[in-house]
Protein backbone atom coordinates (compact mmCIF):
# COMPACT_ATOMS: atom_id res chain seq x y z
CA UNK A 1 0.00 0.00 0.00
CA UNK A 2 0.90 3.98 -1.18
CA UNK A 3 1.29 4.93 2.83
CA UNK A 4 0.27 8.70 1.12
CA UNK A 5 -2.29 7.44 -0.95
CA UNK A 6 -4.90 4.95 -1.66
CA UNK A 7 -5.82 3.12 -4.91
CA UNK A 8 -9.63 3.39 -6.01
CA UNK A 9 -11.59 1.11 -8.07
CA UNK A 10 -15.06 2.04 -9.68
CA UNK A 11 -17.63 -0.70 -10.07
CA UNK A 12 -20.06 0.39 -12.43
CA UNK A 13 -20.66 3.47 -15.16
CA UNK A 14 -23.33 5.21 -12.82
CA UNK A 15 -24.41 8.92 -13.33
CA UNK A 16 -22.96 9.72 -10.04
CA UNK A 17 -19.62 8.83 -11.49
CA UNK A 18 -19.77 12.72 -12.67
CA UNK A 19 -19.05 13.80 -9.33
CA UNK A 20 -17.44 11.03 -7.63
CA UNK A 21 -14.85 10.11 -10.54
CA UNK A 22 -13.26 13.19 -10.41
CA UNK A 23 -12.91 13.77 -6.64
CA UNK A 24 -10.97 10.42 -5.88
CA UNK A 25 -8.54 11.71 -9.06
CA UNK A 26 -8.14 15.09 -7.42
CA UNK A 27 -7.87 14.19 -3.78
CA UNK A 28 -4.65 14.04 -2.44
CA UNK A 29 -4.47 11.17 -0.64
CA UNK A 30 -6.47 9.05 -3.12
CA UNK A 31 -5.77 8.11 -6.86
CA UNK A 32 -7.63 6.38 -9.43
CA UNK A 33 -6.48 2.95 -10.49
CA UNK A 34 -9.56 0.87 -12.06
CA UNK A 35 -13.23 1.47 -13.51
CA UNK A 36 -15.57 -1.52 -14.24
CA UNK A 37 -18.70 -1.89 -15.92
CA UNK A 38 -20.88 -5.17 -17.20
CA UNK A 39 -21.35 -3.31 -20.58
CA UNK A 40 -18.49 -3.33 -23.08
CA UNK A 41 -16.66 -0.37 -23.52
CA UNK A 42 -18.93 1.63 -20.76
CA UNK A 43 -16.32 1.70 -18.13
CA UNK A 44 -13.66 3.45 -20.40
CA UNK A 45 -16.41 5.75 -22.26
CA UNK A 46 -17.23 6.89 -18.38
CA UNK A 47 -13.52 7.70 -18.02
CA UNK A 48 -13.42 9.88 -20.85
CA UNK A 49 -16.36 11.86 -20.50
CA UNK A 50 -15.69 12.50 -16.40
CA UNK A 51 -12.20 12.35 -15.70
CA UNK A 52 -10.56 16.10 -15.47
CA UNK A 53 -9.45 18.01 -18.39
CA UNK A 54 -6.02 16.96 -19.28
CA UNK A 55 -5.66 13.16 -17.00
CA UNK A 56 -6.47 10.90 -19.95
CA UNK A 57 -3.85 12.55 -21.95
CA UNK A 58 -1.34 12.73 -18.79
CA UNK A 59 -2.17 9.58 -17.22
CA UNK A 60 -3.75 7.10 -19.95
CA UNK A 61 -1.76 4.27 -18.79
CA UNK A 62 -2.58 4.86 -15.00
CA UNK A 63 -6.48 3.66 -15.24
CA UNK A 64 -6.91 0.29 -16.38
CA UNK A 65 -10.87 -0.37 -17.84
CA UNK A 66 -12.66 -3.12 -17.29
CA UNK A 67 -15.55 -4.78 -18.92
CA UNK A 68 -16.07 -7.09 -16.48
CA UNK A 69 -16.46 -6.10 -12.55
CA UNK A 70 -15.41 -9.86 -11.41
CA UNK A 71 -11.77 -8.29 -12.80
CA UNK A 72 -11.53 -5.35 -10.87
CA UNK A 73 -12.52 -6.73 -7.41
CA UNK A 74 -9.79 -9.54 -7.86
CA UNK A 75 -7.05 -6.23 -9.26
CA UNK A 76 -4.22 -6.78 -6.52
CA UNK A 77 -3.88 -2.81 -7.17
CA UNK A 78 -7.10 -1.75 -6.36
CA UNK A 79 -7.08 -1.20 -2.77
CA UNK A 80 -10.38 0.40 -2.21
CA UNK A 81 -13.90 0.20 -3.95
CA UNK A 82 -16.50 2.53 -4.70
CA UNK A 83 -19.64 0.24 -5.09
CA UNK A 84 -22.66 3.12 -6.93
CA UNK A 85 -24.38 0.12 -8.59
CA UNK A 86 -28.71 -0.36 -8.04
CA UNK A 87 -29.80 0.07 -5.05
CA UNK A 88 -30.54 -3.59 -4.41
CA UNK A 89 -27.02 -4.55 -6.27
CA UNK A 90 -25.03 -2.87 -3.22
CA UNK A 91 -24.74 -6.03 -0.57
CA UNK A 92 -24.09 -8.55 -3.68
CA UNK A 93 -20.95 -6.73 -4.87
CA UNK A 94 -19.91 -5.19 -1.45
CA UNK A 95 -19.53 -8.88 -0.21
CA UNK A 96 -17.40 -10.31 -3.06
CA UNK A 97 -15.37 -6.68 -2.67
CA UNK A 98 -14.71 -7.56 0.94
CA UNK A 99 -14.11 -11.15 0.28
CA UNK A 100 -11.34 -10.11 -1.78
CA UNK A 101 -9.72 -7.94 1.09
CA UNK A 102 -11.58 -4.77 -0.54
CA UNK A 103 -12.10 -2.02 1.70
CA UNK A 104 -15.31 -0.41 0.02
CA UNK A 105 -17.63 3.23 -0.28
CA UNK A 106 -20.70 2.04 -0.94
CA UNK A 107 -23.41 4.55 -2.52
CA UNK A 108 -26.46 5.16 -0.84
CA UNK A 109 -28.18 3.60 0.18
CA UNK A 110 -25.77 0.77 1.86
CA UNK A 111 -28.07 -1.55 0.96
CA UNK A 112 -32.16 -2.21 0.92
CA UNK A 113 -32.73 -4.43 4.22
CA UNK A 114 -30.97 -4.27 7.40
CA UNK A 115 -30.01 -8.14 7.43
CA UNK A 116 -27.73 -7.55 4.74
CA UNK A 117 -26.45 -4.68 6.27
CA UNK A 118 -25.73 -6.93 9.05
CA UNK A 119 -24.00 -9.16 6.57
CA UNK A 120 -21.32 -6.76 5.56
CA UNK A 121 -20.72 -5.63 8.74
CA UNK A 122 -19.53 -9.33 9.82
CA UNK A 123 -17.72 -9.39 6.54
CA UNK A 124 -15.95 -6.35 6.76
CA UNK A 125 -14.69 -7.27 10.65
CA UNK A 126 -14.00 -10.68 9.82
CA UNK A 127 -11.58 -9.16 6.58
CA UNK A 128 -10.56 -5.93 8.80
CA UNK A 129 -11.87 -3.39 6.36
CA UNK A 130 -13.17 -0.31 6.13
CA UNK A 131 -16.70 0.06 4.90
CA UNK A 132 -18.50 3.44 4.86
CA UNK A 133 -22.02 4.69 3.71
CA UNK A 134 -21.71 7.25 0.90
CA UNK A 135 -23.97 10.30 2.78
CA UNK A 136 -21.72 12.87 0.75
CA UNK A 137 -23.22 15.77 2.01
CA UNK A 138 -22.51 15.43 5.82
CA UNK A 139 -19.02 16.42 4.90
CA UNK A 140 -19.88 19.51 4.54
CA UNK A 141 -18.40 22.45 6.69
CA UNK A 142 -22.30 24.04 6.65
CA UNK A 143 -23.74 20.86 8.73
CA UNK A 144 -21.19 20.73 11.37
CA UNK A 145 -21.59 24.76 11.79
CA UNK A 146 -25.21 24.19 11.99
CA UNK A 147 -25.17 20.88 14.62
CA UNK A 148 -22.57 23.37 16.83
CA UNK A 149 -25.58 26.15 16.51
CA UNK A 150 -27.97 23.67 18.28
CA UNK A 151 -24.71 21.94 20.72
CA UNK A 152 -25.09 25.91 22.13
CA UNK A 153 -28.33 25.94 23.49
CA UNK A 154 -29.18 28.94 20.87
CA UNK A 155 -32.51 27.57 19.68
CA UNK A 156 -33.27 25.95 22.62
CA UNK A 157 -34.40 21.69 22.92
CA UNK A 158 -35.02 20.40 19.61
CA UNK A 159 -38.54 19.59 18.85
CA UNK A 160 -39.17 19.65 15.49
CA UNK A 161 -37.43 19.36 12.04
CA UNK A 162 -38.59 18.59 8.72
CA UNK A 163 -36.31 17.71 5.48
CA UNK A 164 -37.74 18.41 1.89
CA UNK A 165 -35.70 16.95 -1.03
CA UNK A 166 -36.75 16.89 -4.81
CA UNK A 167 -36.30 16.89 -8.15
CA UNK A 168 -37.92 16.82 -11.99
CA UNK A 169 -37.15 13.62 -13.17
CA UNK A 170 -36.23 13.45 -16.33
CA UNK A 171 -36.52 10.93 -19.11
CA UNK A 172 -32.66 10.04 -18.56
CA UNK A 173 -33.85 8.99 -14.94
CA UNK A 174 -36.84 6.81 -15.65
CA UNK A 175 -34.93 3.77 -14.39
CA UNK A 176 -34.58 4.96 -10.74
CA UNK A 177 -39.15 4.28 -10.90
CA UNK A 178 -39.13 1.23 -13.40
CA UNK A 179 -39.11 -1.37 -10.71
CA UNK A 180 -41.19 -1.36 -7.30
CA UNK A 181 -40.56 -0.25 -3.78
CA UNK A 182 -39.72 -3.32 -2.57
CA UNK A 183 -36.98 -4.30 -5.50
CA UNK A 184 -35.09 -1.03 -4.72
CA UNK A 185 -37.09 1.25 -7.04
CA UNK A 186 -38.68 4.70 -6.38
CA UNK A 187 -37.74 7.82 -4.86
CA UNK A 188 -37.80 6.46 -1.11
CA UNK A 189 -34.87 4.38 -1.97
CA UNK A 190 -33.23 7.02 -4.26
CA UNK A 191 -33.52 10.78 -2.60
CA UNK A 192 -35.37 9.23 0.65
CA UNK A 193 -32.14 8.41 2.49
CA UNK A 194 -31.06 11.77 2.71
CA UNK A 195 -34.76 13.18 4.14
CA UNK A 196 -34.19 10.25 6.94
CA UNK A 197 -30.56 10.49 7.45
CA UNK A 198 -31.19 14.43 7.95
CA UNK A 199 -34.13 14.33 10.11
CA UNK A 200 -32.00 11.70 12.29
CA UNK A 201 -29.23 13.90 12.90
CA UNK A 202 -31.66 16.50 13.91
CA UNK A 203 -32.40 15.37 16.81
CA UNK A 204 -29.17 13.85 17.85
CA UNK A 205 -27.42 13.04 20.80
CA UNK A 206 -23.56 13.10 21.41
CA UNK A 207 -23.08 12.96 17.93
CA UNK A 208 -25.32 9.87 17.54
CA UNK A 209 -28.16 10.04 15.19
CA UNK A 210 -31.68 9.13 16.78
CA UNK A 211 -34.06 6.73 15.76
CA UNK A 212 -37.96 7.04 15.54
CA UNK A 213 -40.40 5.06 17.36
CA UNK A 214 -43.06 5.36 14.17
CA UNK A 215 -43.53 6.45 11.35
CA UNK A 216 -46.70 7.05 9.19
CA UNK A 217 -46.28 8.06 5.48
CA UNK A 218 -48.00 8.33 2.26
CA UNK A 219 -47.08 8.12 -1.66
CA UNK A 220 -48.15 8.33 -4.76
CA UNK A 221 -46.88 5.13 -6.84
CA UNK A 222 -46.81 4.35 -10.11
CA UNK A 223 -47.40 1.53 -12.36
CA UNK A 224 -44.32 -0.20 -11.16
CA UNK A 225 -44.80 -0.17 -8.01
CA UNK A 226 -41.97 2.48 -7.39
CA UNK A 227 -43.66 5.75 -5.31
CA UNK A 228 -42.92 9.09 -7.19
CA UNK A 229 -43.69 11.32 -3.74
CA UNK A 230 -43.91 9.88 -0.60
CA UNK A 231 -44.59 12.39 2.63
CA UNK A 232 -44.72 11.39 6.13
CA UNK A 233 -43.94 11.82 9.67
CA UNK A 234 -41.36 10.19 12.36
CA UNK A 235 -42.15 10.20 15.65
CA UNK A 236 -38.96 10.57 18.04
CA UNK A 237 -40.45 9.81 21.32
CA UNK A 238 -40.99 12.44 24.19
CA UNK A 239 -38.46 14.74 25.45
CA UNK A 240 -37.74 14.34 29.37
CA UNK A 241 -40.28 16.84 29.70
CA UNK A 242 -42.79 15.07 28.03
CA UNK A 243 -42.81 17.28 24.79
CA UNK A 244 -43.42 15.79 21.72
CA UNK A 245 -40.97 15.49 19.13
CA UNK A 246 -41.49 15.33 15.13
CA UNK A 247 -39.73 14.91 11.96
CA UNK A 248 -41.77 15.85 8.86
CA UNK A 249 -40.54 15.00 5.45
CA UNK A 250 -41.43 14.94 1.86
CA UNK A 251 -39.86 13.89 -1.27
CA UNK A 252 -41.05 14.29 -4.79
CA UNK A 253 -39.63 13.61 -8.35
CA UNK A 254 -42.23 16.11 -9.78
CA UNK A 255 -40.57 19.00 -8.09
CA UNK A 256 -38.16 21.04 -8.94
CA UNK A 257 -34.73 20.84 -7.12
CA UNK A 258 -34.88 21.08 -3.72
CA UNK A 259 -32.49 19.76 -0.80
CA UNK A 260 -33.06 21.83 2.55
CA UNK A 261 -33.84 20.62 6.30
CA UNK A 262 -34.73 22.78 9.36
CA UNK A 263 -34.29 22.51 12.90
CA UNK A 264 -37.02 24.02 15.32
CA UNK A 265 -36.28 24.49 19.13
CA UNK A 266 -38.31 25.93 22.06
CA UNK A 267 -35.85 29.68 21.66
CA UNK A 268 -35.35 29.75 17.80
CA UNK A 269 -34.87 27.77 14.72
CA UNK A 270 -32.00 27.36 12.52
CA UNK A 271 -32.00 25.34 8.34
CA UNK A 272 -29.75 24.37 5.84
CA UNK A 273 -31.22 25.99 2.79
CA UNK A 274 -28.97 23.61 0.50
CA UNK A 275 -27.41 19.98 1.33
CA UNK A 276 -26.79 18.95 -2.47
CA UNK A 277 -24.59 21.84 -3.42
CA UNK A 278 -21.86 21.78 -6.19
CA UNK A 279 -18.69 22.86 -5.70
CA UNK A 280 -18.59 26.39 -6.86
CA UNK A 281 -21.50 26.85 -4.73
CA UNK A 282 -21.77 29.35 -1.75
CA UNK A 283 -23.64 27.82 0.50
CA UNK A 284 -25.74 29.05 3.14
CA UNK A 285 -27.33 28.81 6.74
CA UNK A 286 -29.77 30.84 8.55
CA UNK A 287 -31.22 31.11 12.26
CA UNK A 288 -33.39 33.34 14.39
CA UNK A 289 -34.33 33.47 17.72
CA UNK A 290 -37.42 34.03 19.77
CA UNK A 291 -35.72 37.29 20.70
CA UNK A 292 -35.67 38.81 17.34
CA UNK A 293 -31.83 37.63 16.58
CA UNK A 294 -31.42 36.56 12.69
CA UNK A 295 -28.61 36.32 10.57
CA UNK A 296 -26.88 34.15 7.52
CA UNK A 297 -23.93 32.26 7.37
CA UNK A 298 -22.04 31.60 4.01
CA UNK A 299 -19.64 29.20 3.56
CA UNK A 300 -16.38 29.03 1.30
CA UNK A 301 -17.13 26.64 -2.12
CA UNK A 302 -16.58 23.34 -0.81
CA UNK A 303 -16.72 19.89 -2.70
CA UNK A 304 -18.53 17.41 -0.40
CA UNK A 305 -17.64 14.62 -3.01
CA UNK A 306 -14.22 15.08 -2.84
CA UNK A 307 -14.31 15.71 1.40
CA UNK A 308 -15.96 12.29 1.89
CA UNK A 309 -13.21 10.24 -0.55
CA UNK A 310 -10.68 12.34 1.31
CA UNK A 311 -12.19 10.97 4.69
CA UNK A 312 -12.48 7.50 3.85
CA UNK A 313 -8.94 7.26 2.51
CA UNK A 314 -7.40 8.81 5.51
CA UNK A 315 -9.57 6.51 7.63
CA UNK A 316 -8.13 3.37 5.52
CA UNK A 317 -4.14 4.75 5.25
CA UNK A 318 -4.49 5.64 9.32
CA UNK A 319 -6.41 2.72 10.28
CA UNK A 320 -9.23 5.06 11.87
CA UNK A 321 -13.08 4.44 12.11
CA UNK A 322 -15.64 6.19 9.42
CA UNK A 323 -17.44 8.91 10.69
CA UNK A 324 -20.76 7.27 9.23
CA UNK A 325 -21.09 3.79 11.24
CA UNK A 326 -22.55 0.51 10.51
CA UNK A 327 -24.68 1.79 13.38
CA UNK A 328 -26.21 4.66 11.36
CA UNK A 329 -26.45 2.63 8.14
CA UNK A 330 -28.57 0.09 10.09
CA UNK A 331 -31.03 3.00 12.18
CA UNK A 332 -31.14 4.38 8.66
CA UNK A 333 -32.51 1.07 6.59
CA UNK A 334 -34.73 0.25 9.75
CA UNK A 335 -36.65 3.65 9.43
CA UNK A 336 -37.09 3.74 5.40
CA UNK A 337 -38.24 -0.09 5.81
CA UNK A 338 -40.98 1.37 8.55
CA UNK A 339 -41.77 3.98 5.84
CA UNK A 340 -42.50 1.70 2.95
CA UNK A 341 -44.40 -0.75 5.56
CA UNK A 342 -46.52 2.11 6.20
CA UNK A 343 -47.01 2.87 2.57
CA UNK A 344 -48.26 -0.48 2.18
CA UNK A 345 -50.38 -0.79 4.78
CA UNK A 346 -51.60 2.38 5.38
CA UNK A 347 -51.03 2.61 8.78
CA UNK A 348 -48.63 4.03 11.36
CA UNK A 349 -45.63 1.26 11.49
CA UNK A 350 -44.19 0.93 15.02
CA UNK A 351 -40.71 0.63 15.75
Amino acid sequence: MNLNKLNWGILGAARVNERLLPAIIETSNSQLVAIASRRAGAAKATLEKYAPQGFIEKHADSVTCYDDMDALIHDKNVEAIYCPMANEEHAQWALKAIAAGKHVLIEKPMTTNQKEIEAIEAAANKASVKVMEGFMYRFHPQHKRLQEIVDSGLIGDVLSARASFSFLMKEARMYRINRSMANGGGAMWDIGPYAIHSLRWCFAQNGVPAEPTSVIAHAKLNAHGADIVTSGVLDFGNDAQGRARFGNFDISFERSRKSEYEIIGTKGWVKCHAAWVFQNDVPVISWATEDGKFAQEQFAPANHFTLEIEHFSDCVLNNKPPHLTFADAKGNCKAIEMVLQSITSGTKILR
